[in-house]
């Protein structure tokens, strides 16, 4: 019994903030259908209706304001993948009643106009205000001020999640931050489609070291140069395997490294420059990378609970045929 009348006060929450515009900070988002009448309900998450005014209030928010952290959404399948989870997060925030205070909003309102430049002071002059949010965002104010409250409570829901995780950092970790970062290489690489003509390439080179000119000469849009860049930027953005750095590291300035899988295709390489950590540094710098990594651990076991939740919550859209589960 109990538990049917907590899922009974749940779906309650949904129809009566759907009469219900002045009531912002719950689950149930403003509703921009104020009319007495029966819901229209558009999908549902853990058994639970949601109605198709609070997806359109998302869907509003995503367009005026984007998902924040992340790059636009490519496509509608992307969007509405944003959409239900942002609904889906909404409901946790408001399961665990983070709220978004007066003065939350109203700082979050004086940031974005600061950001934008504008000459006034929303609190004491309201018709510019008002005309600035209807010029930005073609909205009434108070849908504007509704969708900031939604976004700060996500975030406030977000920062708690993350405060929950637990991680722990060793010094062994630090210490390899500090080694990626501060290690410094530059390589001439010459890209492949396949290994079998990366690894053909560099047997003949390793033999003729100035084949490698010649071969530039023939196709020099496959011959590309990172830069003077440290190992972490070469492992993160051109997927450098972290071994095969470290390898090219120890060789001497135009030798030529084997073919190593990166972002695209296999590649042979050629150092031409190099510079080695000061392990001295790491002393001073140690308590830095630590809270580096903690952080990077807390937004990776974020995301981990955002999938989990996902899949658990077995999301569907009305109209489809199969739950929408989380990626």
């Amino acid at each position: 019994m109990k538990r049917v009348f907590v899922l009974f006060l749940i779906v309650s929450v949904f129809i009566f903030l759907e009469y219900n515009p002045l009531i912002f900070n719950n689950f149930c988002l403003w509703a921009q259908n104020t009319e007495e009448k029966e819901p229209e309900y558009i999908g549902e998450f853990f058994g639970i209706k949601v109605p198709k005014s609070n997806y359109l209030f998302v869907k509003s928010t995503l367009q005026v304001f984007g998902y924040r952290g992340r790059p636009p959404a490519k496509n509608e399948e992307e969007l509405e993948d944003q959409i239900w989870e942002q609904l889906l997060l909404s409901f946790v925030a408001f399961q665990r009643e983070i709220n978004v205070s007066p003065q939350d909003l109203e700082n979050e309102i004086e940031k974005l106009l600061k950001a934008q430049k504008v000459d006034f002071d929303f609190r004491k002059d309201k018709d510019k205000y008002e005309q600035w949010v209807k010029e930005k965002t073609a909205e009434p104010v108070v849908l504007f001020e509704n969708q900031l409250r939604h976004l700060l409570q996500l975030e406030k829901l977000k920062e708690k999640i993350m405060e929950e995780i637990p991680v722990e950092v060793t010094e062994e970790e630090a210490h390899q931050e500090f080694l990626n970062e501060y290690n410094t290489l530059s390589v001439e690489l010459v890209e492949f489609s396949n290994i079998k003509e990366a690894e053909d390439f560099y047997n003949k080179v390793k033999r003729k070291p100035k084949l490698w000119d010649k071969e530039k000469e023939k196709r020099p849009k496959d011959f590309k140069r990172p830069g003077f860049v440290s190992l972490e930027f070469l492992i993160d953005i051109w997927k450098f395997p972290k071994d095969a750095c470290y390898e090219m590291l120890k060789l001497k300035i135009n030798e030529f490294y084997k073919p190593s899988p990166i972002y695209k295709g296999y590649a042979v390489f050629k150092v031409l420059e190099k510079r080695l950590a000061n392990e001295e540094d790491f002393a001073k710098l140690k308590n830095g990378y630590y809270e580096q990594i903690r952080q990077r651990k807390k937004m990776e076991g974020y995301s981990n609970w955002l999938k989990n939740l996902k899949q658990v919550a077995n999301i569907k859209i009305y109209g489809k045929e199969e739950g929408k589960e989380g990626k």
